[in-house]
């Protein structure tokens, strides 16, 4: 293998069995330690990509957030309404945070790094400022009820979000966040478009991955 591929494959294991850590245990709680026996490797070799358990943690927060970046394009480019583009979204996010012990971590590492530093610029208020804004749109195609509150939906959807991402963890290490995910959009959504409004482009709730 090429120095380059192997350089390239020691950080992902690196990256990954942190993870797993952070993804059981938290920041606080991981140490150094576990990190390298779950990953088969001496500190020698960990320092070589990371100066320390907190730049993994960086690392592990930024590739959380570019994922992010890349769905919210992804659906952008489908054409597809407002509504159908945000059951899309927070669908597809379900799916991968069930599947991805990398994207969980960075998730929870985000989380828990804004707990802890008050004042910080919130993750989940730019979730919810993001999701008005579809709805806002929505309402703009006539796609909502008359006297829809588009903040409100938003700060439903993203609360139940939460919600449900935090119990999926504690009882289910997330392999059921995505049903919880489409329980709620088939019963949010329904309740605030308007009765011409189809969903395209997306699978339905019925229709788990």
């Amino acid at each position: 293998m090429p120095q380059q591929d192997r350089a390239y494959a020691t950080r992902e294991a690196i990256l990954h069995a942190a993870a797993e850590e952070f993804d059981r245990l938290g920041y606080e709680r991981t140490s150094l330690t576990a990190v390298l026996a779950r990953a088969g490797l001496t500190k020698g070799a960990f320092y070589f990509h990371f100066p320390s358990k907190e730049a993994v943690a960086d690392a592990l927060i930024e590739r959380q957030s570019e994922l992010w970046a890349q769905v919210r394009e992804s659906w952008r480019l489908r054409g597809v309404d407002p509504l159908s583009a945000l059951h899309g979204m927070f669908a597809e996010s379900a799916d991968r945070m069930a599947s991805d012990v990398v994207l969980r971590a960075g998730v929870r590492l985000n989380a828990d790094r804004e707990v802890g530093y008050p004042g910080v610029p919130s993750t989940h208020v730019m979730w919810e400022k993001l999701v008005a804004a579809y709805v806002i749109e929505a309402a703009g195609r006539g796609d909502l009820r008359a006297g829809v509150d588009p903040e409100a939906v938003a700060r439903t959807l993203c609360g139940a979000a939460l919600g449900s991402r935090l119990i999926s963890s504690a009882t289910t290490a997330c392999t059921d966040f995505p049903q919880r995910i489409r329980e709620v959009l088939d019963h949010v959504l329904p309740s605030v478009a308007s009765s011409e409004w189809k969903l395209s482009g997306s699978q339905t709730a019925s229709e788990p991955p």
